[in-house]
């Protein structure tokens, strides 16, 4: 069995691969330049959430008052926040699929419903159609669900933010250090904030007292009695939402030193410092220093030489074109190319930044991939074959799965089960929890 201290450490790791990969800088800087000019719209864009609330049919079917209140809601949504503080899985820090979040309960006034019957929602898609690491957001009423294959899926009781709107309203966002849980137990749960979390749960619920369980994965679990007269006789068992299980992760890593302030969120780093008193790394935030690929040597044939870009692509720079057109050639006959094309073939083929551009393209930073190849390959290269150009192809064909989902084309087939699509990606490489 594996100590706490083990369960910790791979934890942190986890969320440090995540806020390495999962939220890039751009995206952050988009999407919150974006919101700020009350662009609420274009900031989901750039978060890459998809949005399927439409505030015109909203207010026929809810009243003014109630899409006024979604509008709000809209206009102070951080969708990078919110994306930072998904729930994930291990081992690779993947979004968990196939949630349905509850963000906010809206209770129309006008209509005969019970409270939390009409939600705003983020969903995530199911595991097959990952690709991209996109996220959708909606309006779910418990009225009009529909049937079969088109039922969308309840909110998860477990999965829920309604309760922790620091988690991706900019109005509360100061909220965050008060609810981080600052005394973490060593498997990162949050157990000096689970009383006070129980309490407002129960109070949202409309409850003065009950039992709520802390599920704490893998089937484990704790019963927590909160107010007088819980227990055997109180009414049935509330689940603690998973963001109040667990502290927050950037404590822990900045604790640990696995991670500075200007590699957190801005929002996030204001709140766990308002004094602006956190230690600080003067890298590019965001993204760790790699070598430049321009400087790179090679041993040839007795002597060290340069590869690096030339008009536009990695080429020998210690060589003159005829002797590479000629070395070419030789290899081509002989199959022993000069240890310089060697290396420049590795180089498309499987290099050795492989690792970074995967974990970009498995979180949906496409355009940090790319950037990652041309800085190391050059703008104008086109990919051979090998790990490289199979990790790209894997990408596009996941993120057309995505995309077929979205259309509806595949999903859901009889009695609501998943159906695999045909451009489905490889499986995930875990379904652990990575809380």
């Amino acid at each position: 069995m594996r100590s706490p201290m083990t369960d910790r450490d791979s934890r942190l790791l986890l969320w440090q691969r995540v806020r390495e990969y999962a939220v890039p800088v751009s995206m952050i800087e988009s999407a919150t330049a974006r919101r700020r000019v009350g662009d609420w719209a274009g900031a989901c864009s750039a978060a890459r959430l998809d949005v399927d609330v439409n505030l015109r049919s909203a207010v026929r079917v809810y009243g003014r008052e109630v899409a006024a209140a979604i509008r709000a809601d809209l206009r102070h949504l951080a969708p990078e926040l919110l994306r930072w503080h998904m729930p994930r899985i291990a081992p690779d820090g993947l979004l968990r699929p196939g949630l349905t979040i509850s963000l906010v309960r809206y209770e129309p006034a006008d209509f005969d419903r019970p409270a939390g019957a009409v939600q705003l929602v983020v969903r995530t898609p199911p595991g097959w159609a990952d690709g991209g690491q996109r996220m959708s957001l909606a309006l779910w009423d418990r009225s009009r669900v529909g049937s079969g294959a088109h039922r969308p899926p309840h909110p998860d009781r477990r999965f829920r933010m309604d309760l922790h709107r620091h988690l991706w309203d900019v109005r509360r966002a100061g909220e965050l250090r008060a609810r981080a849980g600052l005394s973490p137990h060593a498997r990162g749960w949050a157990v000096d904030r689970w009383a006070d979390e129980a309490a407002l749960l129960l109070s949202a619920e409309g409850l003065a007292a009950g039992r709520v369980a802390v599920q704490l994965g893998g089937g484990a679990r704790r019963l927590l009695d909160v107010g007088t007269g819980a227990g055997r006789g109180s009414a049935s068992c509330q689940v603690l939402p998973d963001a109040a299980t667990w502290s927050l992760p950037d404590q822990e890593l900045l604790r640990a030193g696995l991670v500075t302030a200007d590699r957190l969120h801005p929002l996030v780093a204001a709140a766990l410092a308002p004094d602006g008193a956190l230690p600080t790394d003067r890298t590019r935030p965001g993204a760790l220093p790699r070598s430049n690929p321009h400087a790179r040597l090679v041993d040839c044939r007795g002597a060290r030489h340069r590869i690096g870009l030339a008009g536009g692509v990695l080429t020998p720079l210690d060589h003159d074109p005829a002797e590479i057109r000629r070395e070419e050639l030789l290899a081509a006959l002989t199959g022993t190319p000069l240890p310089c094309l060697r290396a420049i073939d590795q180089a498309y083929r499987n290099p050795e930044s492989l690792p970074d551009v995967r974990a970009r393209l498995d979180h949906g930073d496409v355009t940090g991939a790319l950037s990652t190849v041309e800085a190391l390959l050059g703008p104008g290269a086109l990919l051979r074959d090998g790990a490289l150009r199979d990790e790209i192809e894997d990408a596009a064909h996941r993120r057309l799965a995505y995309g077929l989902f979205r259309s509806g084309l595949v999903g859901l087939g009889p009695y609501g089960l998943p159906r695999r699509s045909p451009a489905a990606a490889r499986p995930h490489r875990g379904r652990t929890n990575s809380r």
